[in-house]
Protein backbone atom coordinates (compact mmCIF):
# COMPACT_ATOMS: atom_id res chain seq x y z
CA UNK A 1 0.00 0.00 0.00
CA UNK A 2 1.14 0.62 -4.17
CA UNK A 3 4.23 3.02 -5.22
CA UNK A 4 15.67 13.18 -11.70
CA UNK A 5 18.44 14.56 -13.79
CA UNK A 6 20.33 16.93 -11.41
CA UNK A 7 23.80 16.74 -11.52
CA UNK A 8 25.41 14.50 -9.47
CA UNK A 9 28.40 13.17 -8.07
CA UNK A 10 28.90 9.56 -8.07
CA UNK A 11 28.16 8.45 -4.22
CA UNK A 12 28.69 5.60 -2.59
CA UNK A 13 26.67 6.10 0.64
CA UNK A 14 23.38 3.89 2.21
CA UNK A 15 20.08 4.28 3.83
CA UNK A 16 16.14 3.46 4.27
CA UNK A 17 12.93 4.20 6.10
CA UNK A 18 8.75 2.93 6.86
CA UNK A 19 6.18 3.50 9.40
CA UNK A 20 3.71 0.89 11.68
CA UNK A 21 1.70 1.46 14.83
CA UNK A 22 3.18 0.19 18.20
CA UNK A 23 4.58 2.36 20.63
CA UNK A 24 7.06 4.59 19.44
CA UNK A 25 10.50 4.61 21.59
CA UNK A 26 11.71 7.98 20.62
CA UNK A 27 15.08 7.93 22.16
CA UNK A 28 16.10 4.12 22.00
CA UNK A 29 17.74 3.05 25.12
CA UNK A 30 20.86 2.14 25.35
CA UNK A 31 23.87 3.17 23.55
CA UNK A 32 23.40 0.37 20.98
CA UNK A 33 20.46 2.10 19.61
CA UNK A 34 22.90 4.54 18.22
CA UNK A 35 26.14 3.03 17.93
CA UNK A 36 27.39 0.66 15.61
CA UNK A 37 27.23 -2.85 16.60
CA UNK A 38 30.69 -4.40 18.25
CA UNK A 39 31.36 -6.49 15.09
CA UNK A 40 33.64 -4.93 12.42
CA UNK A 41 32.07 -2.49 10.28
CA UNK A 42 32.42 -3.16 6.32
CA UNK A 43 34.58 -0.85 4.64
CA UNK A 44 33.14 -1.16 1.04
CA UNK A 45 30.45 0.13 -1.19
CA UNK A 46 27.77 2.25 0.52
CA UNK A 47 23.97 2.97 -1.15
CA UNK A 48 22.19 5.93 0.50
CA UNK A 49 19.00 6.51 0.27
CA UNK A 50 15.90 8.57 1.82
CA UNK A 51 12.35 6.73 1.61
CA UNK A 52 10.94 8.47 4.57
CA UNK A 53 11.15 9.56 8.08
CA UNK A 54 11.43 7.80 10.87
CA UNK A 55 8.99 5.16 11.27
CA UNK A 56 6.93 4.59 13.90
CA UNK A 57 7.99 0.83 14.26
CA UNK A 58 9.72 -1.65 12.38
CA UNK A 59 8.96 -4.48 14.50
CA UNK A 60 7.06 -6.83 11.97
CA UNK A 61 4.39 -7.96 13.89
CA UNK A 62 3.46 -4.25 15.05
CA UNK A 63 4.28 -2.34 11.63
CA UNK A 64 1.44 -0.96 9.03
CA UNK A 65 3.75 1.33 6.89
CA UNK A 66 4.55 1.28 3.76
CA UNK A 67 7.96 2.74 4.89
CA UNK A 68 8.49 0.62 7.66
CA UNK A 69 8.04 -2.46 5.45
CA UNK A 70 10.53 -1.42 2.80
CA UNK A 71 13.20 -1.28 5.95
CA UNK A 72 12.02 -5.07 7.36
CA UNK A 73 11.93 -6.44 3.96
CA UNK A 74 15.84 -5.65 3.69
CA UNK A 75 16.12 -7.41 7.41
CA UNK A 76 14.05 -9.99 7.20
CA UNK A 77 12.22 -12.50 4.89
CA UNK A 78 9.88 -14.94 5.50
CA UNK A 79 8.89 -18.75 4.05
CA UNK A 80 8.45 -16.73 0.54
CA UNK A 81 9.60 -13.60 -0.86
CA UNK A 82 8.62 -11.37 -4.41
CA UNK A 83 11.20 -11.23 -7.27
CA UNK A 84 11.29 -7.95 -9.57
CA UNK A 85 8.32 -9.40 -11.34
CA UNK A 86 6.43 -9.62 -8.10
CA UNK A 87 5.86 -13.48 -8.47
CA UNK A 88 6.42 -15.36 -5.22
CA UNK A 89 9.12 -17.15 -5.03
CA UNK A 90 10.90 -19.57 -1.98
CA UNK A 91 12.31 -17.40 0.48
CA UNK A 92 13.56 -19.66 3.73
CA UNK A 93 11.37 -22.17 2.65
CA UNK A 94 13.27 -24.43 -0.33
CA UNK A 95 9.98 -26.02 -0.95
CA UNK A 96 6.24 -27.22 -0.02
CA UNK A 97 3.53 -29.22 -0.62
CA UNK A 98 -0.38 -28.23 -0.59
CA UNK A 99 -2.77 -31.24 -0.22
CA UNK A 100 -5.56 -32.21 -2.71
CA UNK A 101 -8.57 -29.85 -0.67
CA UNK A 102 -6.09 -27.03 -0.02
CA UNK A 103 -6.31 -27.22 3.39
CA UNK A 104 -2.76 -28.42 4.35
CA UNK A 105 0.59 -27.35 3.83
CA UNK A 106 3.93 -28.36 4.57
CA UNK A 107 7.09 -26.37 4.43
CA UNK A 108 10.68 -27.60 4.33
CA UNK A 109 13.56 -24.72 5.04
CA UNK A 110 17.09 -24.80 3.92
CA UNK A 111 19.72 -26.59 5.06
CA UNK A 112 21.97 -24.06 6.92
CA UNK A 113 19.31 -21.37 7.84
CA UNK A 114 20.60 -19.00 10.55
CA UNK A 115 19.95 -15.35 12.34
CA UNK A 116 22.24 -12.81 11.65
CA UNK A 117 23.95 -13.45 14.56
CA UNK A 118 24.91 -16.59 13.78
CA UNK A 119 22.47 -19.08 15.64
CA UNK A 120 20.24 -21.73 13.70
CA UNK A 121 16.74 -20.72 12.91
CA UNK A 122 13.93 -23.18 12.91
CA UNK A 123 11.05 -24.15 11.93
CA UNK A 124 9.95 -23.31 15.72
CA UNK A 125 11.25 -19.49 15.41
CA UNK A 126 8.24 -19.24 12.43
CA UNK A 127 5.89 -21.22 14.61
CA UNK A 128 6.30 -18.76 17.68
CA UNK A 129 6.22 -15.70 15.45
CA UNK A 130 2.92 -16.11 13.51
CA UNK A 131 1.37 -17.05 17.01
CA UNK A 132 2.89 -14.17 18.46
CA UNK A 133 1.57 -11.54 15.32
CA UNK A 134 -1.92 -13.50 16.60
CA UNK A 135 -1.82 -13.11 20.20
CA UNK A 136 -3.85 -10.10 21.61
CA UNK A 137 -1.51 -9.13 23.95
CA UNK A 138 0.94 -8.12 20.97
CA UNK A 139 -2.30 -5.89 19.28
CA UNK A 140 -0.69 -6.44 15.88
CA UNK A 141 -2.39 -4.24 13.22
CA UNK A 142 -2.23 -7.23 10.66
CA UNK A 143 -2.94 -9.99 13.11
CA UNK A 144 -6.08 -10.52 10.98
CA UNK A 145 -3.74 -11.46 8.34
CA UNK A 146 -3.87 -15.06 9.86
CA UNK A 147 -7.22 -15.42 10.02
CA UNK A 148 -7.25 -17.91 6.95
CA UNK A 149 -5.52 -20.13 9.39
CA UNK A 150 -7.68 -22.90 11.09
CA UNK A 151 -7.99 -22.00 14.78
CA UNK A 152 -7.60 -18.31 14.25
CA UNK A 153 -10.34 -16.99 16.21
CA UNK A 154 -9.69 -18.74 19.44
CA UNK A 155 -6.07 -17.69 19.04
CA UNK A 156 -7.15 -14.11 18.31
CA UNK A 157 -9.09 -14.51 21.84
CA UNK A 158 -6.05 -15.62 24.06
CA UNK A 159 -5.81 -18.79 23.74
CA UNK A 160 -2.07 -18.78 21.68
CA UNK A 161 -1.16 -22.11 21.06
CA UNK A 162 -4.75 -22.57 18.92
CA UNK A 163 -3.25 -21.42 15.54
CA UNK A 164 -2.59 -24.50 13.86
CA UNK A 165 0.66 -23.98 12.74
CA UNK A 166 3.60 -26.65 13.90
CA UNK A 167 6.75 -27.18 14.13
CA UNK A 168 6.92 -31.05 13.35
CA UNK A 169 10.97 -30.83 13.32
CA UNK A 170 13.85 -28.30 13.04
CA UNK A 171 13.15 -28.03 9.28
CA UNK A 172 9.33 -28.74 8.77
CA UNK A 173 6.22 -26.17 9.23
CA UNK A 174 3.03 -27.84 8.72
CA UNK A 175 0.10 -25.32 8.88
CA UNK A 176 -4.12 -26.00 8.43
CA UNK A 177 -5.62 -23.68 6.84
CA UNK A 178 -9.71 -22.64 7.48
CA UNK A 179 -10.63 -22.56 4.12
CA UNK A 180 -8.80 -23.02 0.58
CA UNK A 181 -6.77 -19.48 0.12
CA UNK A 182 -5.68 -18.63 -3.08
CA UNK A 183 -3.44 -15.71 -1.80
CA UNK A 184 -1.84 -17.69 0.90
CA UNK A 185 1.53 -17.86 -0.99
CA UNK A 186 1.43 -14.10 -1.33
CA UNK A 187 0.53 -13.41 2.59
CA UNK A 188 4.08 -15.61 3.12
CA UNK A 189 5.95 -13.09 1.62
CA UNK A 190 4.03 -9.99 3.75
CA UNK A 191 6.32 -8.39 6.44
CA UNK A 192 3.89 -9.44 9.89
CA UNK A 193 4.72 -13.38 8.43
CA UNK A 194 8.70 -13.06 9.07
CA UNK A 195 9.55 -14.63 12.06
CA UNK A 196 11.49 -12.87 14.45
CA UNK A 197 13.81 -14.06 17.67
CA UNK A 198 11.38 -15.15 20.61
CA UNK A 199 14.56 -14.53 23.30
CA UNK A 200 15.37 -11.00 22.12
CA UNK A 201 11.26 -9.93 22.03
CA UNK A 202 10.87 -11.56 25.61
CA UNK A 203 14.54 -9.95 27.00
CA UNK A 204 13.51 -6.96 25.42
CA UNK A 205 10.02 -6.54 25.40
CA UNK A 206 9.06 -3.75 23.09
CA UNK A 207 12.52 -2.14 23.07
CA UNK A 208 13.56 -5.36 20.74
CA UNK A 209 13.02 -3.49 17.77
CA UNK A 210 14.96 -0.14 18.56
CA UNK A 211 18.39 -1.42 19.55
CA UNK A 212 20.67 -3.13 17.34
CA UNK A 213 22.35 -5.60 19.99
CA UNK A 214 18.54 -7.11 19.77
CA UNK A 215 17.31 -6.14 16.18
CA UNK A 216 18.79 -9.52 15.09
CA UNK A 217 16.78 -10.88 11.87
CA UNK A 218 17.39 -13.17 8.94
CA UNK A 219 16.91 -11.80 5.95
CA UNK A 220 19.83 -9.77 3.55
CA UNK A 221 21.32 -7.60 5.52
CA UNK A 222 20.87 -6.56 9.42
CA UNK A 223 21.14 -3.68 11.40
CA UNK A 224 24.73 -1.88 12.39
CA UNK A 225 23.69 1.93 13.53
CA UNK A 226 20.63 4.15 14.53
CA UNK A 227 20.50 7.27 14.83
CA UNK A 228 16.91 8.49 15.43
CA UNK A 229 16.08 11.41 13.62
CA UNK A 230 19.14 10.48 11.56
CA UNK A 231 19.88 7.32 9.79
CA UNK A 232 19.34 3.54 10.19
CA UNK A 233 22.54 1.84 8.21
CA UNK A 234 22.68 -1.91 7.32
CA UNK A 235 25.03 -4.16 6.04
CA UNK A 236 24.84 -7.22 4.51
CA UNK A 237 24.35 -10.77 6.37
CA UNK A 238 26.78 -13.29 6.04
CA UNK A 239 24.75 -15.49 7.43
CA UNK A 240 21.85 -15.13 4.94
CA UNK A 241 21.22 -18.11 2.25
CA UNK A 242 21.68 -15.96 -1.23
CA UNK A 243 24.64 -13.36 0.32
CA UNK A 244 26.62 -13.85 -2.82
CA UNK A 245 23.76 -12.27 -4.91
CA UNK A 246 23.94 -9.04 -2.68
CA UNK A 247 24.07 -5.84 -3.59
CA UNK A 248 26.54 -3.19 -1.81
CA UNK A 249 27.95 -4.13 1.34
CA UNK A 250 25.72 -1.54 3.50
CA UNK A 251 22.60 0.72 3.13
CA UNK A 252 22.27 3.71 4.51
CA UNK A 253 18.42 4.91 4.96
CA UNK A 254 18.55 8.67 5.84
CA UNK A 255 15.12 9.45 8.20
CA UNK A 256 14.15 13.18 6.46
CA UNK A 257 10.98 14.76 7.58
CA UNK A 258 11.54 17.81 5.23
CA UNK A 259 10.83 17.40 1.31
CA UNK A 260 12.45 20.04 0.47
CA UNK A 261 15.78 18.89 2.65
CA UNK A 262 15.39 15.45 0.92
CA UNK A 263 15.41 16.67 -2.43
CA UNK A 264 18.60 19.00 -1.34
CA UNK A 265 20.34 15.96 -0.09
CA UNK A 266 19.58 14.54 -3.45
CA UNK A 267 20.60 17.26 -5.83
CA UNK A 268 23.78 17.64 -3.78
CA UNK A 269 24.37 13.48 -4.02
CA UNK A 270 24.40 13.04 -0.29
CA UNK A 271 21.64 10.02 -1.44
CA UNK A 272 20.94 8.31 -4.83
CA UNK A 273 17.40 7.55 -4.14
CA UNK A 274 15.02 10.11 -2.75
CA UNK A 275 11.11 9.59 -1.82
CA UNK A 276 8.25 12.19 -1.07
CA UNK A 277 9.70 15.28 -2.64
CA UNK A 278 8.28 18.78 -2.18
CA UNK A 279 5.20 18.94 -4.36
CA UNK A 280 5.75 22.66 -5.83
CA UNK A 281 9.07 20.78 -7.62
CA UNK A 282 7.26 18.10 -9.73
CA UNK A 283 6.45 20.09 -12.59
CA UNK A 284 9.96 20.76 -13.14
CA UNK A 285 11.48 17.00 -11.55
CA UNK A 286 9.05 15.48 -14.10
CA UNK A 287 11.22 16.68 -16.75
CA UNK A 288 14.51 15.10 -15.79
CA UNK A 289 15.95 11.26 -16.62
CA UNK A 290 15.78 10.91 -12.90
CA UNK A 291 12.08 10.94 -12.07
CA UNK A 292 10.35 8.36 -12.13
CA UNK A 293 6.40 7.64 -11.71
CA UNK A 294 5.66 3.95 -11.07
CA UNK A 295 2.52 1.94 -10.82
CA UNK A 296 1.20 1.51 -7.23
CA UNK A 297 -1.64 -0.27 -6.25
CA UNK A 298 -3.62 1.73 -3.82
CA UNK A 299 -5.74 4.32 -2.68
CA UNK A 300 -5.16 7.81 -1.09
CA UNK A 301 -8.16 8.52 1.71
CA UNK A 302 -9.47 10.27 4.53
CA UNK A 303 -10.30 8.55 7.62
CA UNK A 304 -13.26 10.17 10.08
CA UNK A 305 -13.05 9.10 13.35
CA UNK A 306 -16.94 7.37 13.53
CA UNK A 307 -17.31 7.41 16.96
CA UNK A 308 -16.89 10.79 17.79
CA UNK A 309 -19.34 13.51 16.44
CA UNK A 310 -20.58 14.35 14.61
CA UNK A 311 -18.72 11.61 11.97
CA UNK A 312 -21.31 8.97 13.43
CA UNK A 313 -23.62 10.58 11.18
CA UNK A 314 -23.68 8.95 7.88
CA UNK A 315 -24.71 11.83 6.08
CA UNK A 316 -22.60 14.65 6.86
CA UNK A 317 -19.83 11.93 5.91
CA UNK A 318 -21.33 11.73 2.50
CA UNK A 319 -21.61 15.55 2.42
CA UNK A 320 -18.05 15.87 2.88
CA UNK A 321 -17.04 13.08 0.25
CA UNK A 322 -19.35 14.85 -2.31
CA UNK A 323 -17.65 18.32 -1.94
CA UNK A 324 -14.28 17.07 -2.78
CA UNK A 325 -13.51 18.16 -6.49
CA UNK A 326 -11.68 14.91 -6.97
CA UNK A 327 -10.16 15.97 -10.38
CA UNK A 328 -8.66 18.93 -9.15
CA UNK A 329 -6.86 17.24 -6.18
CA UNK A 330 -5.37 14.77 -8.59
CA UNK A 331 -4.90 16.99 -11.52
CA UNK A 332 -3.96 20.38 -10.01
CA UNK A 333 -2.65 19.80 -6.00
CA UNK A 334 -0.97 16.43 -6.88
CA UNK A 335 0.50 17.61 -10.36
CA UNK A 336 -1.25 14.63 -12.44
CA UNK A 337 0.95 12.17 -10.68
CA UNK A 338 -2.27 10.36 -9.17
CA UNK A 339 -5.40 9.95 -10.40
CA UNK A 340 -9.28 10.92 -9.22
CA UNK A 341 -10.27 7.59 -6.86
CA UNK A 342 -13.99 6.79 -7.33
CA UNK A 343 -14.02 3.86 -5.52
CA UNK A 344 -11.72 2.17 -2.86
CA UNK A 345 -10.51 -0.69 -5.08
CA UNK A 346 -8.36 1.09 -7.81
CA UNK A 347 -6.90 -0.20 -10.74
CA UNK A 348 -4.46 -2.96 -11.02
CA UNK A 349 -6.62 -5.84 -9.28
CA UNK A 350 -9.32 -8.36 -11.53
CA UNK A 351 -12.36 -10.08 -10.91
CA UNK A 352 -13.56 -13.58 -10.35
CA UNK A 353 -12.72 -14.17 -14.34
CA UNK A 354 -9.14 -12.96 -13.58
CA UNK A 355 -9.24 -11.16 -16.79
CA UNK A 356 -11.98 -7.82 -16.47
CA UNK A 357 -10.52 -5.47 -14.10
CA UNK A 358 -12.89 -5.11 -10.38
CA UNK A 359 -13.27 -1.51 -11.16
CA UNK A 360 -14.76 -1.92 -14.12
CA UNK A 361 -18.08 -4.16 -12.67
CA UNK A 362 -18.43 -1.67 -10.14
CA UNK A 363 -21.06 1.39 -10.31
CA UNK A 364 -19.52 4.94 -11.24
CA UNK A 365 -19.86 6.04 -7.34
CA UNK A 366 -18.48 9.46 -7.87
CA UNK A 367 -18.42 11.19 -11.34
CA UNK A 368 -15.37 13.13 -10.95
CA UNK A 369 -16.04 15.25 -14.10
CA UNK A 370 -20.00 16.46 -12.45
CA UNK A 371 -18.14 18.76 -9.13
CA UNK A 372 -20.98 21.16 -9.45
CA UNK A 373 -23.92 18.49 -9.37
CA UNK A 374 -21.83 16.56 -6.94
CA UNK A 375 -21.82 20.08 -4.66
CA UNK A 376 -25.23 20.36 -4.70
CA UNK A 377 -25.68 17.10 -3.35
CA UNK A 378 -23.80 17.77 -0.74
CA UNK A 379 -25.11 20.97 0.06
CA UNK A 380 -28.53 18.87 0.68
CA UNK A 381 -27.22 16.15 2.51
CA UNK A 382 -25.59 18.25 5.12
CA UNK A 383 -28.95 19.71 5.76
CA UNK A 384 -30.26 16.70 5.74
CA UNK A 385 -27.75 15.90 8.57
CA UNK A 386 -28.64 18.77 10.16
CA UNK A 387 -26.23 21.04 9.55
CA UNK A 388 -27.85 23.29 6.53
CA UNK A 389 -24.68 25.92 5.73
CA UNK A 390 -22.94 24.26 8.23
CA UNK A 391 -25.04 25.80 10.72
CA UNK A 392 -24.36 24.27 14.12
CA UNK A 393 -21.42 22.32 13.49
CA UNK A 394 -18.13 23.03 15.31
CA UNK A 395 -14.91 23.42 14.05
CA UNK A 396 -13.23 20.55 12.85
CA UNK A 397 -9.96 19.37 12.92
CA UNK A 398 -7.35 17.95 10.14
CA UNK A 399 -4.82 15.63 11.33
CA UNK A 400 -2.07 15.27 8.51
CA UNK A 401 1.86 15.41 8.03
CA UNK A 402 3.96 17.41 5.94
CA UNK A 403 5.39 15.15 3.44
CA UNK A 404 4.57 15.33 -0.33
CA UNK A 405 1.32 16.55 -1.30
CA UNK A 406 -0.16 15.78 2.26
CA UNK A 407 -0.63 19.81 3.64
CA UNK A 408 -1.51 20.79 0.02
CA UNK A 409 -4.07 18.44 -0.09
CA UNK A 410 -5.52 19.74 2.91
CA UNK A 411 -5.38 23.33 2.48
CA UNK A 412 -7.32 22.07 -0.85
CA UNK A 413 -10.22 20.27 1.46
CA UNK A 414 -10.09 23.59 3.37
CA UNK A 415 -11.57 25.48 0.50
CA UNK A 416 -13.62 22.53 -0.74
CA UNK A 417 -15.86 21.85 2.45
CA UNK A 418 -16.08 25.60 3.30
CA UNK A 419 -18.75 25.47 0.13
CA UNK A 420 -20.57 23.41 2.71
CA UNK A 421 -19.99 25.95 5.81
CA UNK A 422 -17.34 23.63 7.49
CA UNK A 423 -14.68 25.05 9.20
CA UNK A 424 -11.60 23.40 8.70
CA UNK A 425 -8.38 23.38 11.10
CA UNK A 426 -5.33 22.00 9.22
CA UNK A 427 -3.09 20.08 11.96
CA UNK A 428 0.16 19.25 10.84
CA UNK A 429 2.62 16.48 12.89
CA UNK A 430 5.22 14.49 12.11
CA UNK A 431 4.84 11.32 10.53
CA UNK A 432 5.31 8.56 13.30
CA UNK A 433 2.75 10.64 15.80
CA UNK A 434 -0.12 11.12 13.09
CA UNK A 435 0.38 7.14 12.41
CA UNK A 436 0.28 6.70 16.03
CA UNK A 437 -2.74 9.58 17.14
CA UNK A 438 -4.51 8.11 14.61
CA UNK A 439 -4.58 4.63 15.46
CA UNK A 440 -5.62 5.31 18.84
CA UNK A 441 -8.66 7.43 17.62
CA UNK A 442 -7.30 10.86 18.76
CA UNK A 443 -8.71 12.86 15.57
CA UNK A 444 -11.80 14.34 14.03
CA UNK A 445 -10.48 13.87 10.24
CA UNK A 446 -7.43 12.23 9.40
CA UNK A 447 -5.40 12.02 6.05
CA UNK A 448 -5.04 8.00 5.54
CA UNK A 449 -3.85 5.70 2.18
CA UNK A 450 -3.42 2.34 1.53
CA UNK A 451 -1.07 0.59 -0.39
CA UNK A 452 -2.39 -3.30 -1.23
CA UNK A 453 -0.76 -6.01 0.34
CA UNK A 454 -0.83 -8.80 -1.98
CA UNK A 455 -2.96 -8.58 -5.33
CA UNK A 456 -6.77 -9.44 -4.22
CA UNK A 457 -9.32 -6.82 -3.35
CA UNK A 458 -10.13 -8.14 0.20
CA UNK A 459 -6.48 -6.24 1.14
CA UNK A 460 -8.56 -2.88 0.51
CA UNK A 461 -12.14 -3.84 2.01
CA UNK A 462 -10.77 -6.13 4.76
CA UNK A 463 -9.49 -2.99 6.27
CA UNK A 464 -12.74 -1.87 6.72
CA UNK A 465 -14.09 -4.83 8.69
CA UNK A 466 -14.75 -4.30 12.41
CA UNK A 467 -12.36 -5.80 14.45
CA UNK A 468 -9.52 -4.65 11.72
CA UNK A 469 -6.43 -3.68 13.66
CA UNK A 470 -5.73 -1.00 10.61
CA UNK A 471 -9.31 0.87 10.82
CA UNK A 472 -8.37 3.54 11.90
CA UNK A 473 -11.87 5.45 11.33
CA UNK A 474 -13.71 2.81 13.66
CA UNK A 475 -16.54 2.29 11.02
CA UNK A 476 -18.22 -0.81 12.11
CA UNK A 477 -21.64 -2.28 9.89
CA UNK A 478 -22.24 -6.44 10.53
CA UNK A 479 -23.68 -6.29 7.15
CA UNK A 480 -19.96 -5.12 5.62
CA UNK A 481 -18.81 -7.12 8.25
CA UNK A 482 -20.85 -10.85 6.85
CA UNK A 483 -20.19 -10.00 3.39
CA UNK A 484 -16.47 -9.70 4.03
CA UNK A 485 -16.65 -13.19 5.73
CA UNK A 486 -18.07 -14.27 2.79
CA UNK A 487 -15.89 -13.19 0.80
CA UNK A 488 -13.06 -15.21 2.90
CA UNK A 489 -14.35 -18.54 3.17
CA UNK A 490 -16.56 -19.72 0.21
CA UNK A 491 -15.17 -21.52 -2.30
CA UNK A 492 -16.95 -20.59 -5.14
CA UNK A 493 -15.02 -17.25 -7.10
CA UNK A 494 -18.44 -15.73 -7.96
CA UNK A 495 -19.77 -15.67 -4.85
CA UNK A 496 -16.54 -14.12 -3.34
CA UNK A 497 -16.14 -11.05 -5.79
CA UNK A 498 -19.99 -10.14 -5.65
CA UNK A 499 -19.68 -10.27 -1.95
CA UNK A 500 -16.68 -7.72 -1.79
CA UNK A 501 -18.56 -6.09 -4.75
CA UNK A 502 -21.53 -5.77 -2.46
CA UNK A 503 -19.35 -4.44 0.60
CA UNK A 504 -17.63 -2.09 -1.28
CA UNK A 505 -21.00 -1.05 -2.45
CA UNK A 506 -22.03 -0.30 1.22
CA UNK A 507 -18.48 1.15 2.11
CA UNK A 508 -19.30 4.15 -0.50
CA UNK A 509 -23.11 4.36 0.75
CA UNK A 510 -22.19 5.03 4.24
CA UNK A 511 -18.80 6.87 3.28
CA UNK A 512 -17.38 4.90 6.13
CA UNK A 513 -13.94 6.30 4.72
CA UNK A 514 -13.52 8.70 1.84
CA UNK A 515 -11.44 7.75 -1.18
CA UNK A 516 -9.89 10.69 -2.63
CA UNK A 517 -7.04 9.28 -5.35
CA UNK A 518 -5.59 6.08 -6.71
CA UNK A 519 -1.84 6.36 -6.29
CA UNK A 520 1.12 6.08 -7.98
CA UNK A 521 4.61 6.26 -6.64
CA UNK A 522 7.31 8.96 -7.72
CA UNK A 523 10.46 9.37 -6.89
CA UNK A 524 14.20 10.13 -7.99
CA UNK A 525 16.58 7.74 -8.64
CA UNK A 526 20.73 8.20 -9.72
CA UNK A 527 20.73 6.59 -13.23
CA UNK A 528 23.72 5.15 -11.61
CA UNK A 529 22.14 2.83 -9.33
CA UNK A 530 22.05 -0.20 -10.96
CA UNK A 531 20.10 -3.36 -9.98
CA UNK A 532 17.06 -1.98 -7.69
CA UNK A 533 13.40 -2.37 -8.35
CA UNK A 534 10.29 -0.70 -6.92
CA UNK A 535 7.26 -2.52 -6.13
CA UNK A 536 3.42 -2.23 -7.20
CA UNK A 537 2.51 -3.31 -3.46
CA UNK A 538 5.27 -0.04 -2.55
CA UNK A 539 8.39 -1.84 -1.84
CA UNK A 540 11.54 -0.36 -2.38
CA UNK A 541 14.21 -3.14 -2.93
CA UNK A 542 17.65 -2.45 -2.90
CA UNK A 543 19.15 -5.97 -1.27
CA UNK A 544 20.97 -5.94 -4.99
CA UNK A 545 21.56 -2.98 -6.08
CA UNK A 546 24.81 -0.63 -6.48
CA UNK A 547 26.31 2.42 -8.25
CA UNK A 548 28.21 2.18 -11.11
Amino acid sequence: MKKLALALAVVMIFSLAFSGCGPKTENPSGTDATTPSTDNQPAGSELAVCIGPDPETIDPALNSAVDGASLIIHAFEGLMTLDQGGAVVPGQAETYEVSDDGLNWTFHLRDGLKWSDGQPLTAADFEWSWKRAVSPDTAAPYGEFFNVIAGYDAAAAGDFDALQVKATDDKTLTVTLAAPCGYFTQLLAFPTYVPVRKDMVEANGEAWATQVSSYISNGPYKMIEWTPGEYIKYAKNENYWNYDALGSDTIKFLLIEDPNAVLTAYQSGEIVCAKDLPSQEIPALRETEDFHLDDLMGTYYISLNTKREPFDNAKLRQALSLAIDRNYIANTVMQGTYTPATAFVGPGLLDADGKTPFIDNSPLFIDPNDYEGNLEKAKQLMAEAGYPNGEGLREIEYFTNQQGYHKPVAEALQQMWAELGVKLNVQVADWAVVTADRRQGNYDIARNGWVFDYNDPSSMLDLFTTTNGNNDGKYSNPEYDKLMETARTTGDANVRFDSMHQAEQLLMDEAGAIPVAFYSEFYLLNPKVKGFWHSPLGYFYFMYATVE
